[in-house]
């Protein structure tokens, strides 16, 4: 029995991971068959250009069959340009692709969440001061796709403050509660407006906070590094 065929599947490569002697496994985004694993074989081989391709963050059209939970890859082509993370928007741009491994389960369409985490990449890529606000467009979308969404009615106040908890909702609290975030950071939110410093940190607040009880306690691996590297970092510039 051979299995399903797929050919030429919009994807994304999430995660490679080197596999016995020559091969590699593939974690993939696709556009049709949500997130799906799959066994390059011979990919790191001395002689094949595959591995070349199969790199994060390059619009790819894989062709594969399928054998139960794990495929096999028969084919890799570019779907477009490469690209190009720098400096700490590389660790953008893997968190970006941890978020996708640890909350989607294989073979789960989300064509929403495909086209969200190209548009995020591209905003990555495009310019450094549209990143953060990319990466909290994306949570917000992932969410949304997943069930989870944030409800952020039309009535908000832009001077109120207000509690996001994912179990009860929104409600309206005095400035001195704890996790409190201003209405005027909920609007931008809601309306894919924000580019204030303040409202950006408020909004991933926000989102780390609905983020939570999906992820579990596990601490995301991309974001922990980045805290090291800035810790060294710093480190450095005061000796």
């Amino acid at each position: 029995m051979g299995g399903t065929r797929i050919d030429l599947q919009p994807a994304w490569v999430l995660k490679a991971t080197p596999y016995r002697d020559t091969s590699l496994l593939l974690e993939c985004l696709t556009l049709d068959h949500g997130r799906v694993g799959l066994v390059a074989r011979g990919a790191r081989g001395p002689r094949t250009r595959t591995r070349a391709l199969l790199q994060a963050f390059r619009p790819l059209l894989l062709s594969w069959t399928g054998r139960g939970d794990l495929g096999g890859l028969n084919a890799v082509e570019t779907a477009g340009t490469s690209l190009t993370l720098t400096g700490e928007r590389v660790f953008s741009g893997w968190y970006l692709n941890e978020l996708l491994l640890r909350l989607l389960g294989r073979h789960d369409p989300h064509p929403g969440i495909y086209q969200a985490y190209g548009q995020a990449l591209g905003g990555l890529a495009a310019d450094p001061g549209l990143g953060e606000a990319a990466l909290r467009r994306f949570e917000l979308s992932l969410l949304a796709e997943l069930g989870f969404g944030l409800d952020l009615p039309a009535g908000l106040d832009a001077q109120c403050w207000y509690l996001l908890r994912p179990d009860t909702g929104l409600q309206m609290v005095s400035a001195s509660t704890a996790g409190a975030v201003l209405g005027r950071c909920l609007i931008a939110l809601r309306d894919d407006r924000l580019q204030d410093p303040a409202d950006l940190r408020a909004a991933r607040g926000v989102l780390r906070a609905a983020l939570a009880p999906l992820l579990g306690e596990r601490v995301m691996a991309s974001s922990a590094v980045l805290r090291q590297l800035r810790q060294r970092r710093e480190g450095l510039s005061a000796s």
